[in-house]
């Protein structure tokens, strides 16, 4: 293998898990032609919701607990009443 090559195997399936902004983006056509990235957007906001209203409305974003297994718990009872705010919305689509 010759220096400088980038091995084709180490070449990841996915796309790159980044958005592009509207101006001056480090992001170009390259990566953002492909159907994959879209999806990947679509994606990462479904889950970037969950935890902007864990963070906002839960009250994850700074924790009053101590121990790991009680964050834990904490996160999951935040996540659980995330899932049951949703579900009404779930259920109607």
């Amino acid at each position: 293998m010759q220096a400088g090559s980038f091995p084709t195997y180490a070449r990841p399936a996915s796309r790159p898990y980044v958005a592009q902004k509207a101006r001056y983006s480090a992001i170009d056509g390259r990566t953002t032609w492909h159907a994959g990235y879209t999806l990947s957007q679509k994606h990462r906001k479904k889950i970037e919701e969950a935890f902007g209203w864990a963070k906002t409305v839960g009250g994850v974003a700074q924790t009053m607990y101590r121990g790991v297994e009680r964050v834990r718990s904490r996160f999951i009872l935040t996540m659980a009443a995330n899932n049951l705010a949703r579900l009404p919305r779930l259920l109607t689509a």
